[in-house]
């Protein structure tokens, strides 16, 4: 009995120095944080799934609500079946107009099948909001910055592959489908879900004449027999049936748009480029977007999240636009790639067109070129993360994910081979991977690749301009005007104009004003050693600067009359933000 006594006087105890000390969470009486988590956090997701429709709008609510001081929720438009397509604007508004902060962009899923790039930008979200109390860097980013997260821009699409059946490339797009075979008829020869399990996976039959057989080190596996052997089985394809009677499978594809090659930077037509639809801009998505970016010119920077292949991708997507890739622009794109591939790995930085394959109508493109805007999408998921072998990730089969799935999924990944009675084909077999493998990620695995992912695009965020008024110095030039001075340094490595914004004009100049103050004469200091200076005659209070260079600084000169000791420097960039310095 005294020993329970005893124990239950410890328990009062610590009670006690709880309820005293604030410093003592929950935490501290039931284990320790993991490094790098939220330990308690107000909005409750489970990193390990995919959501739809109706979890992704309450989890951009619960944030909303937790987080009023930092997450603020707004529909930018419909889709084409009338889903809304939600936008989280992230910063500490208590810090000053988050519009007038430099801006960085994310959004996820613009084809259907690329699940998770919606749950890496919901992570980003969650994690910005959960931990600006805790983690001080996420703190200054939040009073710096501001974050516009749109989790899915092809919310429709999305909840097709989700809710109906398709094999794990199917859908890109969605419901509406093409007469691929020139019969006049559309969606009667297409993918069928036989027996009805939402995964569209194979078929094959048994053929004296077949040229394929069974792995015995891995019986979900098919491989080709050798050549002075003979097969078992004939693959037929994905699941499907002859439904308009013409003796093909499969042969009309649904969803044979793309929204990737909508947009208004070096669009071509279906005829030249696969996907594209009428005009750009067709899709309403693609409008909402467009407008909601061009309402926001604060925007510097931007990352779509698109599967798969574990790659850092860069514009242009074609090589006719490699010239609007300015040398200082790529350097900007260079530092954050290549770290990026540090931080990620297994993945890689590449340049679309160079290493790829040719985009045009990307919206990426749009975004760096039409708008000035520094852009990266990364194809998440890479068969390196599976066993971090960088010769199999590099092999590119299938080989990998059927390894993986029998020593760390134990089948899941996999419709296991069953017999069915095909009505064209006759006995058959039916197997294969599921709709959410092989291109999206494995549930233990998302939550590290979302992290990996999301840090890197803070890290892009990061770089985004900080302006600071460094230095102002006056000069008394006599008969009652005086000189003043002013340094204003770029301490990030992201201009506050790229160089292709720069040529062609997309954003206005960059503003620095003397306020408070009578003045006759402004220029640029071109070169203070040799006392080379650029007049601005019209307006002189508010002289116009083309860019504040990454990592950088810019010198600006004005002759007041009078003292100056009411004056102040105000530097105003649509991209690099609002700061001032009073003299």
């Amino acid at each position: 009995m005294k020993k329970y006594i005893l124990l239950l006087m410890g328990l009062v105890s610590l009670t006690a120095i709880a309820q005293k000390d604030p410093v003592i969470s929950p935490e501290d009486l039931n284990g320790i944080r993991a490094i790098g988590s939220p330990a308690n956090p107000k909005v409750k997701v489970y990193w390990n799934k995919y959501s739809d429709q109706a979890e992704i709008t309450r989890i951009c609510q619960d944030l909303a609500k937790a987080y009023p001081e930092l997450v603020k929720l707004e529909s930018i438009g419909k889709s084409v079946e009338g889903r809304d397509l939600w936008v989280m604007s992230i910063s500490d508004f208590k810090s000053g107009n988050a519009d007038r902060k430099p801006g960085f962009y994310i959004d996820g899923n613009i084809h259907a099948n690329e699940l998770q790039g919606t749950e890496v930008a919901l992570y980003t979200a969650w994690y910005l909001a959960e931990s600006f109390q805790t983690v001080d860097f996420i703190k200054q980013l939040l009073k710096d910055k501001v974050f516009y997260v749109i989790p899915t821009i092809n919310p429709d699409s999305r909840e097709y592959f989700i809710k109906s059946a398709n094999n794990p490339h199917s859908s890109r797009t969605g419901r509406r489908a093409f007469d691929e075979d020139g019969d006049g008829l559309t969606d009667e020869d297409k993918l069928d879900d036989l027996d009805g399990d939402g995964n569209i996976v194979m078929m094959r039959r048994k053929s004296a004449t077949g040229r394929w057989k069974i792995d015995c080190d891995n019986p979900q596996r098919m491989i080709p027999a050798k050549q002075d052997e003979p097969g078992e089985y004939e693959m037929l394809g994905y699941e499907g049936i002859d439904n308009d009677g013409d003796g093909l499978v499969n042969e009309d594809a649904t969803g044979t748009y793309d929204p990737n090659r909508d947009w208004a930077w070096n669009w071509q037509p279906d005829y030249v480029q696969r996907g594209a639809l009428f005009y750009p801009g067709t899709l309403p998505e693609t409008q909402a977007i467009k407008a909601f970016i061009k309402k926001h010119p604060n925007i510097a920077g931007a990352q779509s999240y698109h599967n798969n292949g574990g790659m850092f991708l860069r514009g242009p997507g074609a090589a006719e636009d490699d010239p609007f890739y300015d040398r200082a622009d790529v350097d900007v794109y260079n530092f954050i790639g290549k770290l990026g591939e540090r931080m990620v790995p297994g993945y890689k930085y590449f340049v679309i067109h160079k290493d790829l394959y040719t985009v045009y109508g990307g919206e990426i493109d749009w975004l760096a070129l039409n708008r000035g805007v520094f852009t990266f999408s990364n194809e998440l998921m890479t068969s390196y993360k599976l066993f971090n072998d960088k010769a199999a990730a590099e092999r590119g089969s299938n080989q990998e994910f059927e390894e993986f799935d029998k020593y760390l999924l134990f089948g899941d990944g996999y419709v296991q081979w069953k017999p069915f009675k095909h009505p064209q084909y006759g006995d058959i077999e039916i197997g294969g991977p599921k709709k959410n493998y092989l291109r999206n990620h494995p549930g233990f695995l998302l939550m590290e690749d979302a992290h990996r992912n999301m840090a890197f695009t803070i890290l892009h965020a990061q770089q985004m301009p900080k302006l600071e008024v460094i230095e102002v110095n006056n000069k008394d030039l006599g008969g009652g005007l005086t000189e003043v001075t002013a340094t204003v340094i770029n301490r990030r490595i992201m201009p506050t104009h790229s160089s292709h914004d720069v040529k062609y004009k997309i954003e206005r100049p960059d503003y620095i004003t003397i306020k408070n103050a009578e003045v006759i004469a402004g220029m640029i200091v071109e070169n203070e050693d040799f006392n080379l200076t650029k007049e601005q005659k019209n307006r002189p209070e508010k002289l116009e600067i083309r860019n504040i260079p990454g990592m950088g600084a810019v010198k600006v000169r004005w002759v007041i009359k009078g003292k100056s000791d009411k004056a102040a420097i105000e530097v105003d960039s649509m991209k690099g933000g609002v700061v001032s310095k009073t003299i």
